[in-house]
Formats: structure tokens, sequence, C-alpha cells
């Protein structure tokens, strides 16, 4: 037997194995590709149940979830009939008394019942007895009748327990009661004085301090970068109080100087903001390449010009993905503008008054599904214009290092 025979069983199982790998990969990326359809589907799903919610009725929504919004709902509540004003006297001499449960909620009644232990005592059509002699009847529209042989005596009508039926509803009265709320105009005006400068402000100290760490030499140069990654992990709330202190304190000796102003606020921002842009910047400026850097030295341009002509056009991807971060935080911040601004109308922000229509007592909570949607309109214009620099300055400043 040939040594090309004895070899070609060998040859076969090489051949086999060489395929595993592929099979391997293709299995992976498979996995991969569903695992990341899941979490993206995962995470829609709540803003999808939120959409949908800003939509419904708000008697709906304390009552059923989102999904069940193309199905009835079922709701207990409770309501009076007339008082002994409305009575009318009818020819035989007893005495009735009209109306409707339904009059603002709509829908269909399903059952009824005189105590709150026992809301469906009673079938649509069925006639309740009453102590003192009368009788009560509810129909399916909601129209209730209450007779007796003697007049009414009572000031606050008989409270009636029902259960009702009520179909799905949809209505842009949330969208409405936000958008035509008193102030919420000047709000969005406030909100674009704050965020816009407290954007621009961060991303233009940082792009000078990112290209002083990666590309100009200077003693203790590491240390205070390290210095400045550290402050990442300080909580932002623990120097809130001893920021607006600081800011009471100039204010005295700076009489132009107000701690409950603008200028406050977007030094603020710009303080809690700085630590992780200087981080970005720097990671993507200082993976630049080093002969680009050094040519333009050699043809005797300065730090400034370097900077300026150079670094900047080529780090729109780098400030790009800050900017976004940082007009996100901004926009939605509610907490630094509570402690540096106040509720007036001209300074007052969009996240504040949204906060101030809820009430004292957060009555009017069902606006807040329509608000949510009302105060992303403008990051998401922001992020969709500027969406193709993201990921590639976010990846690029993550993974380069100086």
């Amino acid at each position: 037997m040939s040594s090309t025979t004895l070899q070609r069983p060998q040859q076969r199982r090489l051949s086999l194995n060489a395929r595993v790998p592929v099979l391997n990969m293709t299995l992976g990326g498979f996995l991969v590709r569903v695992a990341l359809i899941a979490l993206v589907v995962i995470w829609t799903i709540p803003t999808f149940g939120l959409f949908i919610s800003s939509f419904r009725n708000p008697d709906l929504l304390p009552i059923s979830g989102w999904w069940t919004s193309l199905g009835t709902a079922v709701r207990t509540q409770a309501a009076r009939t007339g008082t002994a004003d409305d009575q009318i006297q009818q020819e035989d001499g007893t005495y009735v008394i009209t109306g409707n449960v339904l009059e603002e909620g709509g829908g269909s009644v399903r059952a009824f019942g005189l105590t709150a232990n026992n809301p469906v005592a009673f079938q649509v059509g069925d006639v309740a007895e009453l102590d003192n002699g009368g009788t009560l009847s509810i129909s399916e529209d909601g129209t209730y009748t209450l007779q007796s042989p003697q007049p009414f005596e009572m000031d606050r009508g008989q409270r009636i327990y029902y259960e009702a039926a009520l179909p799905p509803s949809f209505t842009l009265a949330n969208y409405e009661q936000v958008l035509t709320s008193e102030g919420i105009d000047q709000s969005f005006i406030n909100t674009f004085t704050v965020t816009i400068p407290a954007t621009i402000i961060p991303i233009a100290i940082a792009a000078f301090a990112a290209y002083a760490f990666s590309w100009m030499e200077f003693r203790g140069r590491q240390v205070l970068f390290a210095v400045v990654v550290g402050l990442l992990v300080v909580p932002l709330q623990m120097s809130l109080i001893p920021l607006l202190r600081m800011y009471n304190s100039v204010s005295q000796t700076l009489p132009f100087f107000e701690a409950k102003s603008y200028p406050g606020i977007w030094l603020a921002h710009t303080g809690f903001g700085l630590p992780l842009a200087i981080f970005l910047l720097r990671n993507y400026i200082g993976g630049l390449p080093r002969e680009l850097i050094e040519s333009a030295k050699i043809d005797g341009a300065s730090h400034f010009q370097i900077f300026t002509r150079l670094v900047l056009p080529l780090s729109v991807p780098a400030l790009a993905s800050f900017a976004i971060f940082q007009f996100l935080w901004v926009w939605n911040d509610l907490l630094v503008a509570l402690v540096f601004l106040t509720k007036d109308a001209d300074q007052i922000v969009l996240t504040s008054k949204l906060r101030e229509l809820l009430g004292s007592r957060g009555d009017n909570w069902e606006i807040l599904t329509a608000s949510a949607f009302v105060s992303i309109i403008v990051p998401l214009i922001v992020f969709f214009s500027l969406q193709r620099y993201f990921v590639r300055g976010l990846l690029a400043g993550s993974v380069k290092g100086g």
C-alpha cells in the first residue's frame, strides 16, 4: 500500500479539524447577533411602552398597563347620585332621581353595589333595595334610576359603587396639556440658555488641556492627568452644597456675580464635565500620528498653531462624541438646575417646569409620559445630527493612548 493511501485518512482528519473553527466562529457570530438583538429589544420595550402610554386616556393609565392598551380595561370606582333637590315626583306619587355615572369616563357598566366591600353585588338591570325603602337600578350605559315612595331628604346623594368596562381610548390630551401649559415656551428657551454654553465651554477647555497632556512636556504632567481622571469617581451630589456656599461667598465679594445665575450653572456644569472630557479627548489627540506633529514643529509652527490648524480639524469625531454626551446630561439635568437656579419664569428649565406641572402631590403624574417625549425632541435632533461622528470618535478615544 502506497504512502499516499496511508496519508489520505490523516489529511481528511486535518481538513475536518480545519473546518471546526470556521463552524465555531459562525456559531459564535450567530449567538452574538442574537444576544445583541435581545438586548436592543429589552432596552426598547420600556421606551415603546412609555410612548404608547403617552397617547392613552389618563383615566386608563392607573388601572391597566400599556400592553393592554388595545383591550378593554375594567375599573371599579364610586359615584354619587343626585341630591334631594334633583328629585321629581311622578304621577303615581313616587319620587325619582335619575342621572348617569359614566358622563365623564365613558364605557359600560357591568355590575354595581351599595358598599365598597361588595361593589358587584348586583348585575346590570337588577333592582337593589335601599334602607329607606327605595330602590336603585343601573343600566349598561350608566343611567341610574333612584325611586322612593317617600320624598328624598339626602343632601349628598346615594353612594354607588360600580364596575365599568372601558374600551381602548387614545388621545392627544396629555401632549396638549404639556405644550399649552403656562411658561413652557420660556422654559425651553431657558434650557437652551443653560445647555449651549455648558456644552461649548467644557469642550473648549478640555481640548486645550488634552493637547497639553498629549504633546507638551512639563513637570508633573502624568500626576496631574491622574488627578483629573480621579475626579471621575467623585459623586456630583457631594460637591453641590460646598460649591453653592463658595458661590455665595464670592457673590458677597464680587457684586456683579450672583450665585443663582446662568454663569454660576455654566461653571458648575463645566466643572462636572471636564474630567471625562479631558480623558476622552486626551486619548484621542494623543493617538494622532507623532510624525504629523513633529513635521509641523519642524516647519516652525507653534503649539497654538498646531492645535488650531492641525489637531482641532482631526479631532472633530471626538469633540462631537463628547458634545452629544454633555448636551444630553445638561439638557436632562434637574438636580443642578434646582441648586444653582431659581424657579422664576426667566430661569426655570424644562425639567423643573415639567416637575412643577405634576403639582405638589403628584396628582397629574400621567402627563409624565407625554413630558418625557416632549423633552427628548431636541436631544434626538442633536444625536442624529452628530451620530456619524459619535461611534467613530468614542471608539477611537477609548482604544488609543498617548
